[in-house]
């Protein structure tokens, strides 16, 4: 389209992208030399030519592929929109990825990748645990539907995982392997690499097994899955995406195969992101790594403090996994940092947990995570609720669990907060 840039006026393989965060994708002078992108509020978009308009639809109904050099020109807000297509080519690039979709919601991508991928009699590999929306979609809308779901946990070795879909006796209806790394809340670490031989293993002529990562926890900043075997990766782009509690968003990258079928889809399903939206995603995106580099400096020393203070009786972060372990291995192939998120058991129970979250003051009591603001939450009684109980004491999800969203704040004062409301 118009306002895209082409390879040979800036060739992003020779440019970071947090550089091309600034200008990527968009021509002031097509917008009355505006330095922004503005916000494009308009319904629908105007044919050169009948012509134009009927090539237009086949690309967007998916009744053909592109010719070489072709793009989808703008048709319906609905399917495309200036803003949105500008927040999909940047966000691509921090994942290296073909092609990009953003969604009205965190759970709008993920439901719609799982429709897209499975259907009646098929089967779903999962990683356990997973976020609680995304739980609950697979235990209680997936079985509606006709589709069986089979859970694998990080401790599980490959051929265990291989034995679990066998079992089923459904392996030849395995389509899509579903991983959340790491695992909200517990920080558990799948490897992206072995599951995408365990695909590879279920594969055949007559179908495709997908492998579809979560990526939120790590943004996309400190993990990109997609090097590593995934054939997508999925974000809650309310969290270190928008990176401001003023957004609700999700996002799908990966490769031109899968996303021209997410694409479908979204436009029929209509969760495409409004450009209010996208703007203020574009507007979060010039900040994504000093935001983050910031926030996993933080939190690394926020979780030597927990892991040496008396009331904690274990902390789960990626920055304390043991060198020499099998798990320190998977964080070095797939992790750059070891992100802003920890989780760590008070001595106690739901009672002491409860009373250090209400004598927090800096810290803000609130779900959600990735955001300027650090923020503190009990999982097994707030996002991860409507697991069963016995399941989550089976994940780890306990009444003495809390976990932490580390900000930007001033790090001492992090600190002296979380050490008064232990003490």
């Amino acid at each position: 389209m118009a306002l895209r840039l082409n390879s040979k006026e800036m060739n992003k393989e020779n440019m970071r992208p947090e550089s091309l965060m600034m200008s990527y994708g968009y021509k002031p002078e097509l917008s009355e030399g505006a330095v922004k992108v503005p916000i494009f509020n308009t319904s629908t978009f105007v044919f050169k030519t009948a012509e134009e308009g009927k090539a237009n639809m086949e690309l967007a109904y998916g009744l053909r592929d592109k010719n070489e050099g072709e793009e989808l020109g703008l048709i319906y807000s609905r399917i495309n929109n200036p803003n949105l297509e500008i927040v999909e080519n940047r966000l691509g690039l921090w994942d290296k990825a073909d092609d990009c979709a953003v969604f009205e919601s965190g759970m709008s991508a993920i439901s719609t990748v799982l429709l897209e991928f499975l259907k009646p009699g098929d089967l779903l590999l999962y990683s356990s645990p997973v976020y609680g929306g995304t739980d609950h979609f697979i235990h209680h809308f997936l079985p509606t539907i006709g589709v069986e779901c089979v859970a694998f946990t990080a401790h599980d070795s490959k051929e265990a995982i291989i034995k679990k879909v066998i079992d089923t006796g459904k392996q030849d209806k395995l389509k899509l392997i579903y991983l959340e790394t790491p695992a909200n809340p517990t920080n558990d670490i799948i490897d992206i690499e072995m599951c995408s031989k365990i695909a590879a293993h279920f594969s055949a002529d007559a179908h495709k097994t997908y492998v579809a990562v979560d990526n939120t926890y790590m943004g996309p900043l400190w993990s990109h899955p997609l090097q590593v075997g995934a054939d997508m990766v999925l974000y809650s782009a309310t969290k270190y995406i928008g990176g401001h509690s003023d957004l609700i968003a999700g996002a799908v990258s990966g490769h031109t195969e899968v996303m021209q079928r997410i694409k479908v889809l979204r436009t029929f399903l209509g969760n495409m992101a409004s450009p209010n939206t996208c703007w203020l995603i574009l507007r979060s995106l010039e900040t994504l790594k000093i935001r983050m580099d910031q926030q996993t400096k933080n939190a690394q020393e926020v979780a030597i403090f927990l892991n040496n203070h008396p009331r904690v009786k274990k902390v789960f972060y990626l920055g304390l996994i043991k060198k020499g372990t099998h798990e320190y291995e998977i964080y070095k192939k797939q992790y750059t940092a070891p992100g802003a998120m920890i989780s760590f058991t008070i001595k106690g129970g739901e009672k002491e947990a409860f009373g250090f979250l209400n004598k927090l003051k800096l810290m803000k009591l609130a779900v959600s995570l990735g955001s300027t603001e650090s923020l503190a939450q009990h999982p097994a009684a707030m996002t991860h609720i409507g697991v069963d109980p016995e399941s989550r004491q089976k994940m780890g999800i306990t009444d003495n669990l809390v976990r932490l969203s580390i900000g930007i704040e001033n790090v001492e004062d992090l600190i002296g907060d979380i050490g008064q409301a232990l003490a």
